[in-house]
């Protein structure tokens, strides 16, 4: 009888962003599966206060692995008798070497939420501050180790493994793509409420993390100005930047919502101007499972390829943006399209995660 310890970050409250999302949906997939012979130890980050708390950030100590929690992770596997350990993030690295160190009979399975120093490569080019360096660094570092020490690595698209294989020369054992928790109460559930009747709207979600920043703050200086819809922007964090969004008629910054499901229901298409990051995006998804287009550069459809001429238009620049929505405007496109809704049940939901973790993992 297999019995699985999972490494995953701790999260408090709320969940907020597509790495929380995922990292609760892994948790829940592998909880169903294994029932009681799941183990999990919850790491907490820490902040960096001291030299040797930067000493030891810079040989992959992050996010809450410290020797204190090693220490914890190596003797739960020996007293629970664990014969897999799973990974949940390739930031903690330093676990996978830790426990290749014990000679342990187990199979070390590392989940890649992004390729994570291609991911704060990016971040380190929008800021350039000397911390942007560290926590590049301090990521590289640990995902270097969780490449050498995992006995089966997972990413979320062929994309990120060919990244992998560029930056630490192994490919990943598995692809398992994007997958979000069904927000919808229905597939019934398409009518939009009285107080979000209003003129045709594009959509964008995203916080604002760097890349989701950049993207927007390009489409409203390149393209919101050119075309006859709205733009209404949702995500936390980006109520800051109304100051430099806002446009009168043209773009609408809302900030953090209660209620996503009826924002996506009410707009017309859903847009993805990304230009930069890893891994795949969680709007897409989420846009599938409430039955909207989407439309979005090369990078926002990274690990979708196969699908996106089914589920919406792919943009390289504004030009292509501004020529698709205009020809879009005069058209009525469904408010809920069952073949998009589909493909999300198929592909990139719940049930189809855990048949994923069922498969790789599963021996019961």
């Amino acid at each position: 009888m297999s019995r699985l310890l999972l490494v995953t970050k701790k999260i408090a409250g709320d969940l907020h962003g597509g790495r929380e999302l995922l990292l609760a949906l892994n948790r829940d997939c592998l909880q169903e599966i294994f029932e009681d012979d799941l183990f999990v130890v919850e790491l907490e980050s820490a902040p960096v206060r001291t030299a040797a708390d930067l000493v030891a950030a810079m040989s992959g100590h992050i996010d809450g692995v410290n020797e204190v929690s090693l220490r914890a992770i190596v003797r739960m596997v020996r007293e629970k008798e664990i014969t897999q350990v799973f990974i949940d993030g390739s930031n903690m690295g330093v676990v996978a070497s830790a426990l290749k160190r014990q000679n342990l009979p187990i199979k070390i399975t590392t989940f890649f939420h992004n390729v994570e120093a291609r991911f704060f490569l990016g971040a380190f080019y929008a800021s350039r501050t000397l911390r942007a360096l560290l926590v590049l660094v301090a990521n590289y570092v640990a995902e270097r180790k969780a490449v050498k020490n995992s006995d089966v690595i997972v990413t979320l698209s062929e994309a990120d493994s060919r990244v992998l294989y560029r930056t630490y020369g192994r490919r990943a054992s598995l692809i398992w793509p994007m997958a979000v928790r069904d927000k919808m109460k229905s597939t019934l559930d398409s009518v939009v409420p009285a107080s979000l009747e209003r003129d045709p709207y594009l959509l964008f979600v995203g916080s604002a993390f760097y890349a989701n920043k950049a993207g927007i703050l390009w489409f409203v200086d390149n393209v919101a100005p050119h075309i006859r819809m709205e733009t209404v922007i949702i995500g936390r964090g980006m109520d800051a930047m109304k100051p430099r969004l806002e446009r009168s008629g043209k773009v609408r910054v809302i900030g953090s919502v209660e209620d996503l499901g009826h924002w996506y229901l009410g707009a017309n298409i859903i847009i993805a101007p990304i230009f930069d990051g890893s891994g795949m995006k969680t709007k897409v998804a989420e846009a599938l499972m409430f039955g909207k287009k989407i439309l979005g550069t090369p990078q926002a459809f990274s690990g979708y390829e196969d699908v996106a001429a089914r589920v919406g238009w792919v943009c390289k620049d504004s030009e292509d943006f501004v020529a698709t929505l205009n020809s879009l405007s005069g058209l009525t496109l469904p408010a809920f399209d069952p073949q998009l809704r589909a493909l999300y049940e198929s592909r990139y939901s719940f049930p189809a995660a855990r048949a994923r973790h069922l498969q790789a993992l599963g021996d019961r």
